[in-house]
């Protein structure tokens, strides 16, 4: 009785704070739109109410459903734009549409100090030449220092119990992975319930073909740079080397070793086709042992896994680099960049919204401590409590967090994740995320966890990794607007989906070299346009960046 009076007595105490919609301001319905999967938040859903309540703002929210760029250009087409627009890794295309309004024409150190300081330092890098800037980055803004306790980007990803199975090994190379699986599936070619494991799964829909095209450059020691390696030392005139990787031949060492593993058939033939929903599907299930992709990209499939209690079908990420066998030399891992704003990602707000100021405000507000806190955190007293300045949580008050149902009552997910957040610590040191609050991490990691940990001697799973890289000059390449030549770069990505699944399923050595030769005298003409193109970016960016 006494805590459901004292989450009672909390909630009531954060409505008095509310100071309701102002009279001149009427009660509206924003549409939204998301350029990802998901579900609809519940019609009593606490924090929606809370922003209905205190800014008289209503959601309509459509998810994608379908394939991005297509839905984008249908609604481009058609100038089909709602209020709050976040075109997914597609955003370019809303941006040189004319779909979005220049948030500059609203944003100022008076009118909107929050937002002001969020982006100030950083303008040189988000403006584009003519110093607009379309979308504030919904993720990346640290406020004091960068919190690593995992890797939430890009690595191979391994199920906890292939490595508890052999002992706790340490995977540091491709070889070494694969090689794991292979044992792994030999002994255990089902799980308990006679699902038969699959070793490696691809993801190749849509713009998550990073899955398939991206794991070379980590392959070689580099952080993500999208479609390029580069060198990151300067020459004697400050510039950099840039160059394609997927048609070098350290690539073509990586596709030989997936159609290695695809002929011993730990490679399923329907995992270049699967949709990202069958994909989570899968993960979920706990039948796929091992895959490349970002930590973020299967956070359901985690959620699914963690609420079943499913552990040892949970994920680590290992940073793989090249064996020296393989005549690249000896090559140090550099997963982890320093912290990246992530440009032209997140809600722009579209030329079709009738309260463009209002919208700028409601970001201003929500990056507020108080609303940032909630957002976040929730309401104290309810989602946390605060001990000797620390704010904490119960395990039980975490673990809820996870599920699916619970998230789309209790947290206004669809605006959080697209709109600006502050990110690392607080002024008082509490972490901005709950996730990378040390108390947290400890108390409520499951026991199956914490022993995977110890038998590491690790305290966390970023224990795994180097620490990140200091941030490249012009960011991260992957970041740069290839609308100047999208036409050539649509091609490059075309041949690269088209023909590296055929390289992998390739019947034997003399037909993967045949596919191979074929595939690089393709992709040859349009890597080199896009290689010139992204050497000029990045150079410009660096020259930029150093004034």
């Amino acid at each position: 009785m006494r805590k459901l009076l004292a989450a009672v007595m909390a909630i009531m105490m954060v409505l008095s704070c509310v100071s309701f919609a102002a009279a001149d301001e009427k009660p509206i319905t924003v549409t939204v739109f998301r350029g990802d999967p998901g579900d609809q938040p519940t019609e009593d859903n606490r924090i929606y109410k809370m922003i209905e309540d205190e800014f008289g703002i209503k959601f309509e929210i459509e998810f994608l459903a379908g394939d991005l760029d297509e839905t984008l250009g249908t609604k481009i087409a058609g100038e089909d734009f709602p209020d709050l627009f976040d075109g997914g890794n597609s955003a370019e295309k809303l941006i040189n549409a004319g779909a979005l309004i220049n948030l500059l024409d609203y944003i100022s150190a008076e009118k909107t100090p929050n937002l002001w300081k969020h982006i100030e330092a950083l303008l040189p890098q988000l403006v584009n030449e003519n110093g607009e800037l379309f979308i504030i980055p919904n993720y990346g803004i640290n406020y004091h220092e960068q919190v690593v306790n995992a890797c939430n980007g890009p690595a191979f990803f391994i199920q906890k119990q292939v490595l508890a199975w052999d002992n706790y090994p340490e995977i540091k190379t491709l070889d070494q992975y694969f090689d794991l699986i292979e044992r792994f599936i030999a002994a255990n070619p089902t799980n308990a319930n006679g699902a038969k494991y699959e070793g490696f799964a691809i993801l190749c829909e849509d713009w998550r073909h990073f899955c398939l095209i991206n794991p070379v450059q980590h392959l070689m020691g580099q952080p993500n740079e999208g479609e390029v390696y580069i060198n990151r030392t300067a020459d004697e005139n400050g510039k950099y080397a840039v160059e394609t990787f997927i048609d070098k031949p350290y690539a073509k060492a990586y596709y030989a070793k997936l159609n290695e593993m695809f002929n011993k058939g730990l490679i399923n033939p329907d995992t270049f086709t699967m949709t990202y929903d069958q994909y989570i599907a899968k993960l979920s299930a706990g039948t796929v042992l091992g895959m490349f992709d970002q930590t973020w990209d299967f956070g359901t499939a985690t959620a699914a896994l963690e609420t079943a209690k499913m552990y040892e079908n949970t994920y680590v990420a290992l940073p793989l680099v090249y064996d020296e066998a393989y005549g690249f030399g000896a090559i140090e891992e550099q997963y982890l960049n320093g912290g990246v704003p992530n440009k032209d990602r997140g809600f722009g707000i579209s030329v079709n919204c009738e309260y463009p100021e209002r919208m700028v405000n409601l970001f201003e507000n929500l990056l507020s401590d108080r609303w940032q806190k909630i957002l976040q955190w929730g309401i104290e007293g309810v989602d946390y409590y605060v001990e000797n300045g620390r704010m904490l949580m119960t395990k039980e008050q975490y673990s809820v967090r996870s599920d699916a149902a619970w998230k789309m009552a209790n947290q206004a997910l669809t605006i959080w994740e697209s709109a600006p957040k502050k990110q690392g610590l607080q002024d008082d040191g509490n972490t901005w995320a709950p996730a990378d609050q040390g108390e947290i991490l400890q108390l409520t990691m499951s026991d199956y966890d914490k022993a995977f940990l110890a038998a590491y001697n690790h305290g966390k799973w970023a224990d795994f990794f180097n620490a990140p890289c200091e941030l490249a000059p012009w960011g991260e390449a992957w970041q740069i607007d290839k609308a100047p030549m999208q036409d050539d770069y649509d091609k490059f990505l075309l041949i690269q989906d088209q023909q590296l699944p055929k390289i992998i399923m390739s019947k034997n050595a003399e037909e993967l070299d045949a596919n191979w030769d074929a595939f690089v005298a393709e992709i040859k003409p349009y890597a080199d346009i896009y290689a010139a193109f992204m050497q000029d970016e990045v150079n410009k960016l660096a020259a930029q960046a150093t004034k």
